[in-house]
């Protein structure tokens, strides 16, 4: 059985199937129309860097408050630097501890603020539990 060296994470990768779009703001306006940057239809695909809290692809000046309700509709992934796959999360619902900022999201959803630079407001480096995370085979 494989195992992974969570300190090679760098990033993690979300793949969220949102209920209610219109829960987010962006540019301090209610989403109503879906428009939130790396929304795929009802799926929102961000790349966070676990270390700075940045977005990547994140388009500059723009602001938004994320409050997703995601419950078990999501796949999160660690990745290593070259952002290939090391682990998927192993819970039914959203990792709490990383994708839920100075609020408890309850496990069913995603709530932070993003600035205009594309970095997550109030980001701190989690601390990562290998028991929480199951190894990608390679």
């Amino acid at each position: 059985m494989k195992t992974i060296d969570i300190k090679q994470a760098q990033f993690i990768e979300v793949l969220a199937n949102v209920r209610y779009l219109e829960d987010g703001l962006l540019n301090g306006y209610q989403d109503i129309h879906g428009e939130m940057p790396l929304l795929n239809g009802k799926i929102w695909k961000p790349i966070i860097n676990l270390q700075t809290g940045n977005i990547e692809s994140w388009p500059t000046g723009v602001t938004a408050m994320v409050e997703y309700k995601v419950c078990d509709q999501g796949d999160y992934w660690l990745l290593d630097k070259s952002k290939q796959r090391l682990a998927k999360w192993n819970g039914h619902y959203v990792p709490n501890d990383i994708l839920c900022i100075n609020i408890d999201g309850l496990g069913d959803h995603i709530i932070f603020d993003v600035a205009e630079n594309g970095t997550i407001v109030n980001w701190q480096e989690p601390i990562l539990d290998v028991e929480e995370w199951d190894c990608i085979q390679s």
